[in-house]
């Protein structure tokens, strides 16, 4: 089975620590390896290495062939990011290039699994749904009202094959409110949107033809010279006439063609803010509930986020709930409970000028 690896994505919610030349996917979030290196670590149990594919800036081409240049993984660099939907089509026609046909899983590269045996089997569940020719999506089991996440309501009717559990998609929503996360919870027909996507190429550009036509034309023009001289040049071309849009507002929420779902409880998490991350490396915090990287010393200090990556010390008293990261050139503090609003940090950055900083 194919895997597409999606990892463009730019991280700007662990500014400073990812920036754009080293973005969160190329980071030892985990305390293990760099993601990226963990995802194709965790795919070897679905995928042999010539079967895996992985989509991402031209610019960070360098650093993945390097941090995976014992493996035989194949790589696709995009002149210009536009989201996941370019990148998803992209993927689906070089997987066909390179002989796909059947289903493949389309992930991000920066996402974490604690129990990545569940994930690989929901993945071959939603494989054999997808051989009928839709779109399977994982749901997450939800475990709290999170109001970070997009949700994907479900009916209670199975797909087409009966063999096979899964749900039929009626909606997919937006981050809602925390009133109405609670009320998800409670109904219990909503499952966290974890962007994780299983199809076969020819569904894939089926849908983009009848959902993003200009992508699909694009697409096309890209496939006809793959192989080729001509191809970094049409690729270029191409994608510097497209839109940037998600695979999930572009495609799936304007498809008219049924859509699965399949329950996934594999302990995912999008480590999308400093505060996940907090949650994620539970097993790393001292006896106060800290959470310390580098050179530190915290007095009287309870349930922090504390990194010293700027060669200095770092000496924290009194505080609680706080996030302190020390890069080499910017420091940021913040209340641990607000990491969510990181970005709005390199939005004011980049508009004060300071793109040496992003």
């Amino acid at each position: 089975m194919f895997t597409v690896i999606m990892a463009g994505g730019s991280g700007t919610r662990f500014w400073p620590m990812s920036r754009r030349s080293k973005p969160k996917q190329f980071l030892n979030i985990s305390g293990k390896a760099p993601l990226i290196v963990e995802t194709c670590d965790r795919m070897k149990g679905l995928s042999r290495d010539e079967e895996i594919i992985v989509v991402l800036g031209e610019n960070h081409l360098k650093e993945a062939k390097s941090l995976l240049k014992e493996r035989k993984i194949h790589f696709m660099a995009e002149p210009i990011g536009r989201n996941t939907a370019p990148c998803i089509g992209l993927g689906a026609i070089f997987a066909s290039h390179l002989g796909c046909e059947g289903p493949i899983a389309f992930l991000p590269a920066d996402h974490f699994f604690a129990k990545p045996y569940a994930l690989l089997e929901d993945l071959r569940r939603s494989a054999k749904i997808a051989e009928s020719g839709v779109i399977v999506t994982l749901g997450i089991v939800p475990t709290r009202p999170e109001t970070g996440y997009g949700y994907i309501q479900w009916k209670d009717e199975g797909p087409d094959s009966s063999k096979h559990p899964g749900h039929r998609v009626s909606a997919f929503v937006e981050k809602p409110t925390l009133e109405k996360a609670r009320q998800y919870i409670t109904r219990g027909d909503y499952f966290w949107n974890a962007g994780i996507f299983v199809a076969t190429p020819q569904t894939i550009l089926r849908e983009i033809e009848e959902t993003l036509p200009l992508l699909y034309r694009g697409l096309i023009q890209v496939k006809k010279v793959m192989g080729t001289e001509a191809f970094d040049k049409v690729l270029k071309e191409v994608y510097e006439e497209l839109e940037g849009i998600s695979f999930d507002y572009g495609v799936m929420e304007k498809t008219r063609s049924p859509v699965s779902v399949v329950p996934s409880d594999c302990g995912w998490s999008d480590v999308g803010s400093w505060q996940s991350l907090y949650e994620m490396r539970e097993t790393d915090h001292d006896a106060e509930g800290n959470l310390t990287e580098g050179e530190c010393l915290l007095i009287d200090c309870k349930e922090n986020v504390v990194s010293s990556a700027g060669g200095r010390m770092v000496a924290c008293l009194g505080l609680q709930n706080i996030l302190v990261i020390d890069t080499r050139d910017a420091i940021l503090i913040a209340n641990l409970n607000n990491s969510q609003a990181v970005r709005t940090v390199t939005e004011r950055l980049k508009k004060n000028g300071r793109e040496d900083l992003l």
